[in-house]
C-alpha cells in the first residue's frame, strides 16, 4: 500500500503520474515539444499541490527505465533519482516496453479498445529508435514476456514466428508507424507511452523490495549513443 510518484520521459511524450496502491490517482502529459527538463518539474509540483500531497509523503518514486531517446531517459531518471535522494526514499525502475503494453491492457478491460481473439494474441510495444529500427518486446496479455528486448531494423520477416506460432501480433507505440506497409499481417492500435502504464507494476516492486541503488542507478539505453559531427563550419 504506496504513494507513489510515477515518471515517464524516455519518448517525445513527457508524462508524470500519482497512484496510490497501485491506482492512477492524477496524471499530467504532454507531447508537445521536447521540454521534458522543465515540464516534469512543473507537472510534478501540480499532481503533488492537486492532491494536497507533500513531497515527504511519497513512498517511492518510479521511472521508466528504457530504452527509449537517450535525452528523455536522462532527464526523467536524473529528476527521479534527484527526488528519492532527497526525500529518503526508494527508486523503482520499469520496463518502458512493458509499461506501453500495460497501457494497451488498460484500455482492452476498458472497453476503449475492441481487440478479437483476445487469449490468441501476442502484444508488440515499439519505441522509435534511429531510422528504421524500433526497440520492441513480445508480451501475451497479461504481460508475460515472450522475447527478449530487441533494436529490430524493420523487414518484411519482422516477428514472423509469432505467425508460425499461431498468433495473432498486436502493434501500438511510437515506432509502429514505420512497420505500416511493411508488416501488413499484422494489426495496429494507437496507444502512446504513458506513466500510467507504470502504477501497477511500480506498486508490485515496491510491496517485494525490488529497489534500484539510487546511486548507481542507469537507464536502459540497450544501444550506445552516438554523436555526429555538425555539418556547419564555425571557423
Amino acid at each position: 500500500m504506496a504513494l507513489i510518484l510515477c515518471i515517464e520521459t524516455g519518448t517525445d511524450i513527457c508524462s508524470v503520474a500519482l497512484a496510490r496502491d497501485g491506482e492512477m490517482i492524477a496524471l499530467r502529459e504532454s507531447d508537445l515539444g521536447k521540454d521534458h527538463a522543465r515540464k516534469v518539474g512543473v507537472f510534478t509540483r501540480e499532481l503533488l499541490d492537486e492532491h494536497n500531497v507533500d513531497p515527504d509523503e511519497l513512498d517511492a518514486v518510479a521511472v521508466g527505465k528504457g530504452p527509449g531517446s537517450y535525452t528523455g531517459l536522462r532527464i526523467g531518471v536524473s529528476f527521479a533519482k534527484g527526488l528519492c535522494y532527497a526525500l529518503g526514499i526508494p527508486l523503482l525502475a520499469i520496463d518502458s516496453l512493458r509499461s506501453l503494453a500495460a497501457c494497451l491492457v488498460e484500455e482492452h478491460e476498458a472497453g476503449i479498445i475492441d481487440l478479437p481473439e483476445w487469449e490468441n494474441t501476442i502484444l508488440c510495444p515499439m519505441i522509435d529508435a534511429r531510422r528504421m529500427e524500433v526497440y520492441a518486446e513480445l508480451f501475451d496479455t497479461n504481460l508475460n514476456p515472450r522475447s527478449e528486448v530487441v533494436a529490430e531494423v524493420v523487414g518484411d520477416r519482422s516477428f514472423s514466428q509469432v505467425l508460425v506460432d499461431g498468433h495473432r501480433l498486436v502493434i501500438f507505440g511510437n515506432g509502429a508507424e514505420k512497420c505500416r506497409g511493411i508488416l501488413e499481417w499484422a494489426e495496429y492500435v494507437n496507444v502512446a507511452p504513458s506513466a500510467r502504464g507504470l502504477c501497477a507494476e511500480a506498486e508490485r516492486k515496491f510491496a517485494a523490495g525490488e529497489v534500484e541503488d539510487v546511486a548507481y542507478f542507469e537507464p536502459f539505453y540497450l544501444k550506445d549513443f552516438i554523436v555526429t559531427a555538425s555539418k556547419k563550419k564555425l571557423f
